[in-house]
């Protein structure tokens, strides 16, 4: 085989799925054949060229697992036929963020699927030092889920001690519900969704949460949260979230909003209750803790891929997101 397919986007809401050869593993990389790659709202945004980083044409996809078909030069621990994931983010390791444990916020930041080819193709290279081996218990399918998982947990990180906690997390797509098993996980006294679709609303309560509205005055918990993990971006639900917290409460920020979108906060209320509130981006370094943490979330999670498409129907599988009872929508 010297052809290969690939989805390959212009930044303008242009699709194509071309031919391309198969790409060669260099020295210290690896060549993944994909098993499945899933569909984000970063994606939604490269195709329609509304995302800063992207660079044209591109190959997107970044959540993503595979078999292992080739190794390059000096690859070492890895071996044909394995089966893999990768954490798609490539920093440099040397700039003033990367020094401060931060490589997700990298000033030389490139990324698979962003800026670099990404896995909605037959075949992905990536280098050798991102690639995690999975156990056979998995399949490619829930390890491409290990990627978002990665980003919770990058939360945990920024806002730790998730254990005795009264927990809401607003919006029950894939990273608000990973949030909901994660919070399970770690101890968390009582976890709270807010979502206005009803059928997301019930995966939140399959997945342990105590409670699931829809909208955040309708969880009667004024004053008596400890901390709120939005996973929606939504300017409305996030300002009614902070009366929720009570004092040294936190707000951790995962949802992409708006680069102009303002949220209104008493600087009174922030200094009275001593309230925290926090970004949390992308992976930083806890891609390698997820995968591990997948081995015993996978029965778990794995019902959340809803939808899944052949790489001949990108452009299917990215409308198929706009419905309410999409969660994850996967290329396989």
């Amino acid at each position: 085989m010297t052809q290969v397919q690939q989805v390959v986007l212009d930044g303008a809401g242009g699709i194509v799925v071309a031919e391309a050869a198969v790409p060669a593993p260099g020295a210290g990389e690896v060549l993944i054949k994909v098993g499945a790659t899933g569909i984000c709202g970063t994606d939604v945004h490269l195709l329609t060229g509304h995302y800063a980083a992207g660079r044209y044409p591109l190959v997107p996809g970044h959540e993503f697992a595979g078999h292992i078909a080739g190794v390059g030069a000096g690859v070492v621990g890895l071996r044909e036929g394995q089966l893999v994931a990768a954490d798609p983010n490539l920093s440099c390791g040397t700039c003033r963020l990367c020094r401060m444990g931060a490589p997700n916020l990298c000033e030389n930041a490139r990324a698979l699927g962003i800026n670099l080819p990404g896995s909605c193709a037959e075949y992905v290279v990536a280098p050798a030092h991102v690639v995690i081996p999975l156990p056979e218990t998995l399949d490619a399918a829930t390890g491409a889920l290990i990627e978002p998982l990665s980003c919770v947990l990058n939360a945990v990180g920024r806002a730790p001690g998730w254990q005795d906690t009264v927990m809401v997390v607003i919006g029950a797509g894939c990273i608000g519900l990973l949030a909901t098993a994660v919070a399970g996980r770690l101890g968390a006294a009582e976890v709270h969704v807010v979502e206005p679709h009803a059928v997301r609303r019930d995966r939140a309560l399959d997945l342990g949460a105590r409670g699931a509205q829809e909208g955040v005055e309708a969880l009667g918990l004024a004053d008596s949260v400890d901390l709120v993990v939005d996973a929606s971006g939504h300017q409305g639900a996030i300002t009614a979230a902070i009366p929720l917290l009570r004092k040294r409460g936190r707000m951790i920020q995962m949802g992409v909003t708006h680069p102009e979108t303002m949220i209104p906060v008493s600087s009174y209320t922030l200094y009275a209750k001593e309230l925290t509130y926090l970004g949390a981006n992308s992976c930083g370094t806890s891609f390698a803790p997820a995968a591990e943490m997948m081995v015993d979330l996978a029965d778990q999670v794995r019902p959340l891929v809803t939808h899944t498409f052949a790489l001949d129907d990108y452009a299917e599988a990215v409308a198929a997101m706009r419905a309410p009872d999409a969660v994850k929508v996967q290329i396989a």
